[in-house]
């Protein structure tokens, strides 16, 4: 049989799809992340749930793994947490790893995602990007946190709560430099959605009175760039020791992303004469 992993809104109820609709309505058996909130979702979506529903949270998810398995691999098991996807920064993820490895099938009912609006409506750079999860709660963890991503290129997303946000906006200008670009946005699909753009040192400041869940999208570090000049004393060394120049020049132009046919003119013209 299979397991469904149902994505529910993050805010707005406009945007619980048609077929998540009719997957709750046709559900005999229900893994909800709060059941209580399952119900509220089901009556704002005027819909009636005849399904046994199970509490699957991060305290007891271990607990609750193998009859969860049990019931997935003899009929169909939906899961939803509170709101999004499951098992992004939710319960899920060992139960969904449990069914792979016990050869259950595995589908999905796509809905609302709080990290891809988020980076959706950024202005930074989407072709490329990361999800961190929540920053750490304490200052000196959060910078080693955020010094370990230091050098990352990609666009990071982060969450965070309303009443730590100032602080982990400092530490991220304190980490990354004030003048990183990044954005905030805040109660996405809700009434009061918002959405700040600028430096984090700017953010910092204007998140100060700032209310509803966070998700801060920083732009990744400037990667420097390095001249093939620059590069051709490795390709030399590489050359010393025995390898020869063109596979050097293509070890080091593959590193760096460079031309390999032009590191290997260059070094040709600086390779000393025997």
């Amino acid at each position: 049989m299979v397991l469904i992993l149902a994505g529910t809104p993050i805010g707005n109820i406009g945007d619980a799809s048609a077929r998540l609709l009719l997957t709750l309505q046709q559900a005999k058996v229900i893994a909800a992340e709060d059941t209580r909130t399952l119900l509220k979702l089901a009556n704002h979506l005027g819909i009636k749930l005849n399904a046994e529903l199970i509490s699957l949270n991060e305290q007891n998810e271990l607990q609750k793994l193998d009859r969860l398995v049990e019931i997935a691999a003899t009929a169909n098991l939906v899961l939803v947490s509170d709101a999004g996807m499951p098992t992004i920064s939710d319960p899920g993820f060992a139960l969904v790893r449990a069914c792979s490895e016990q050869g259950v099938e595995i589908q999905v009912v796509p809905g609302p995602s709080s990290v891809i609006a988020a980076l959706a409506v950024s202005g930074l750079s989407t072709d490329r990007f990361s999800f961190e999860g929540f920053i750490p709660r304490k200052s000196g963890e959060r910078k080693k946190f955020f010094q370990k991503l230091a050098t990352e290129t990609r666009t990071m997303i982060f969450f965070e709560s309303p009443h730590r946000i100032t602080e982990s906006l400092e530490d991220a200008a304190t980490v990354f430099g004030a003048e990183r670009k990044a954005s905030l946005s805040r109660e996405l699909t809700k009434k009061f959605e918002e959405t700040l753009r600028g430096t984090l040192l700017e953010l910092a400041d204007l998140a100060k009175d700032l209310k509803g869940e966070m998700v801060l999208v920083v732009a990744g570090a400037e990667q420097t760039q390095i001249s093939p000049e620059d590069l051709i004393d490795e390709v030399l060394k590489l050359r010393s020791q025995g390898s020869s120049l063109k596979d050097a020049a293509r070890a080091v132009a593959n590193e760096y992303g460079a031309s390999t046919s032009e590191l290997y003119d260059l070094a040709l013209k600086a390779k000393p004469s025997s």
